[in-house]
């Protein structure tokens, strides 16, 4: 093993002696250091390491016999098993090596006081310091904007309210995890003779033996907890508070561990000013748990387990210790408490485990679309409209208020848009979006979301990605007036001129219009040799149709140009779906059908006028942008072959409208480009309809 990690070291050194070229593997560049560089680095960590093993070797016992290159060993082997157990920390795991390793040569017990001092010394007194004089430095050089105190107070408060919201859940998860891993410890381990004897003469035995069983038992249920408090519980915060109270009661009653009761009480301190944070009304049993918390608690467990063994190794194990119940009775109370906290979980586990999986999704029914389109057409986004073509599954919120539509391609479970419906109803719908997919194994993507509901979707541990930009017109400040609408009103009036007319026609007259409504929209899908698409567009279909108003443009009688609208609740947003025009179409039709929409729209009291995305705009093509982001502004400038990226933009521009982005929020790292297929084949129909038009 020695000779394959100095091979290792030797290959890096060659590497970096004779390669001076990047290597680029699958689009990520990785540089090659220099060899004097390449050595700095091997010469700095050994350093590191080296010192971090004097900082061990100078806190053991005294006359260990023990010679440092020895000690040095034993504590890389037990690093670097800490580190792959992906343990933060190594806490647990590195402790145990050492004591393995160390066993002939150091009592246990002083091991691991020297252990934890370890941990204080090398971990908790630098964390301190550096804290300490980051913030002064920061305090020194930031003074001029400090002196501006309320304007310094509004920013706080600003980053305060977007950031801690987010972070808190998991902090204090993780907060309480530890805090009962803690009583856990505590419980498999002996009391202080001195403390124990200081309660005799205070307190009854049952009430010590009870205090130990009931810390023990709530530390158990505190580590489950921890998980429960980062998917913002609401249950799980009350019953955290109340399990802290409970833990810092057992802590004092059963040994006096003042210490244990301090770090519970900071941990319940730091819980109190959060409530806002845990809002989800929902049972502790309907959450999934992710595969990480499953190896905390299994690690943990197995650590604390092992930590009574070990503690009580020189106690030969009976039957009769089940029910010895004595002042220095240690071994038989960590017995009794470690099946107070290993059947809970067990049961918890089976439970989970033979847990009913909910069925595959299925698309909504012709009443359960009527049900939809009730809150469709009280939001203010017209795309809500969406949901009606039939070809997502919708998830309502339990009151019926709100939804959202999703569909499902591979591993990914695509939300199309932000949740329709009241705000106070939004968060608890993409949480249970969330947790549906969970429960399938799924990635959880929502697409096409607006920045204004940007913070639901940090708050599920989702990255962002911005795909493109929507043009929205502002309608109260729109008119045919002025120079800048020149060429709009010179190809309005051509349109005029060649005989065309505009009307929009009531949702009652849509079927009545349909077949000639069909032949115009099969005359344009023939003319542009595409096909239908579907998802994030809709596509013409009678019953989809049926529930919108048509904007149609005649040439005498007979119809050229069609656009069925999205409306949505009065005084709010319009915008257009399907656009279809004949051969017969005078030029320019399509700016002339958007100008009449946009003076109809204005004339009945709508304020935006949506002119859809376009795809790939208004992202940075910058060299410290991400490489999806750059690759999209590459694809957007010159990639006009595949898809007519540039002039969309364009012809949109002459509305002047609004840009506002849209992002794809999705889990990060090297599933994003699956995650970017699926979504294609949704749209397309199917992965191989996604390279055809």
């Amino acid at each position: 093993m020695g000779a394959a990690c100095l091979g290792v070291v030797a290959g890096y050194l060659a590497w970096s002696l004779v390669q001076h070229q990047p290597l680029i593997w699958r689009g990520v560049r990785l540089p090659v250091a220099p060899f004097p560089l390449a050595v700095s680095q091997l010469a700095v960590a050994a350093l590191d390491w080296s010192l971090a093993a004097l900082v061990l070797f100078v806190l053991l016992p005294p006359g260990h016999g023990i010679a440092f290159p020895a000690l040095l060993g034993g504590f890389m082997i037990a690093q670097v098993a800490g580190v792959v157990s992906h343990v933060p920390g190594g806490l647990g795991v590195f402790e145990s090596l050492m004591v393995l390793l160390l066993k002939p040569q150091l009592d246990t017990s002083a091991l691991l006081g020297s252990l934890l001092m370890f941990r204080a010394v090398y971990y908790l007194l630098p964390f301190s310091l550096g804290a300490v004089l980051l913030g002064g430095w920061e305090l020194f050089h930031q003074r001029t904007r400090l002196s501006a105190v309320t304007q310094g107070s509004r920013a706080f408060a600003l980053a305060s309210a977007r950031w801690l919201p987010g972070l808190l859940p998991f902090v204090l998860g993780g907060a309480a995890f530890i805090s009962g891993v803690i009583l856990v410890a505590s419980g498999a381990t002996p009391a202080v003779d001195g403390r124990i004897g200081f309660l005799d003469d205070l307190l009854p035995l049952g009430v010590i033996e009870v205090s130990h069983f009931t810390g023990s038992v709530a530390g158990g249920a505190l580590m489950i907890l921890g998980w429960a408090l980062s998917r913002r519980l609401d249950a799980a915060y009350r019953l955290t508070r109340v399990l802290l109270g409970v833990g810092i009661v057992a802590s004092l009653v059963k040994g006096l561990d003042w210490e244990e009761a301090l770090a519970l009480s900071l941990v319940f301190a730091l819980l109190l000013p959060a409530r806002k944070s845990f809002y989800r009304q929902k049972a502790l049993t309907a959450e999934p748990m992710s595969p990480g918390w499953i190896v905390a608690l299994v690690v943990a467990l197995g650590f604390t387990t092992w930590l009574g063994i070990f503690s009580y190794k020189h106690v030969d194990y009976s039957t009769e210790l089940w029910w010895q119940f004595t002042l220095h009775g240690d071994a038989p109370r960590y017995l009794r408490a470690l099946v107070g906290v290993t059947a809970p979980m067990a049961t918890l586990a089976f439970a989970r485990l033979f847990r009913r999986s909910r069925g595959t999704p299925v698309l909504p029914s012709t009443s359960e679309l009527v049900e939809v389109a009730a809150v469709a057409n009280a939001s203010t986004s017209s795309a809500a409209q969406l949901a009606l073509l039939g070809d997502k599954t919708i998830l309502m919120s339990q009151s019926g208020k709100a939804f959202l539509m999703y569909g499902v391609a591979g591993r990914s479970w695509v939300a199309m848009g932000d949740p329709i419906g009241p705000e106070a109803e939004q968060r608890e719908l993409v949480w249970a979006f969330r947790q549906l997919v969970d429960q399938h194994g799924g990635w959880t993507v929502f697409y096409e979301v607006s920045e204004d509901h940007l913070s639901l979707y940090i708050d599920l541990g989702l990255t962002l990605l911005k795909i493109g930009e929507e043009a929205v017109v502002p309608l109260p400040e729109f008119s045919m007036e002025g120079g800048r609408r020149r060429s709009l009103r010179r190809t309005h009036r051509e349109v005029v001129a060649a005989g065309a007319s505009f009307v929009v026609e009531p949702v009652e007259r849509t079927a009545e219009l349909q077949p000639e409504l069909r032949a115009v929209s099969e005359e344009w899908l023939a003319a542009k040799g595409a096909r239908e698409k579907g998802f994030s567009m809709g596509r013409f279909d009678a019953d989809y149709l049926r529930w919108f108003p048509v904007a149609v443009i005649r040439v005498e009688g007979r119809i050229v140009a069609f656009a069925n609208l999205w409306c949505g609740r009065a005084g709010s947003e319009v915008s257009v779906d399907l656009m279809r025009y004949s051969a017969a179409a005078p030029d320019g039709v399509m700016t002339y059908l958007f100008l009449e929409l946009m003076l109809w729209a204005k004339g009945h009291g709508y304020q935006t006028c949506n002119l859809g995305m376009a795809p790939l705009s208004g992202l940075e093509n910058r060299a410290l942008a991400p490489l999806w982001t750059r690759a999209g502004a590459f694809m957007f400038r010159h990639g006009e072959s595949v898809y007519n990226f540039a002039g969309l933009r364009q012809y949109k521009d002459k509305f002047d409208p609004v840009w506002r982005p849209r992002y794809v929020a999705s889990p990060a790292g090297f599933a994003l480009p699956v995650i970017l297929a699926n979504i294609a084949s949704l749209i397309s129909g199917s992965l191989a309809g996604t390279v055809r038009k």
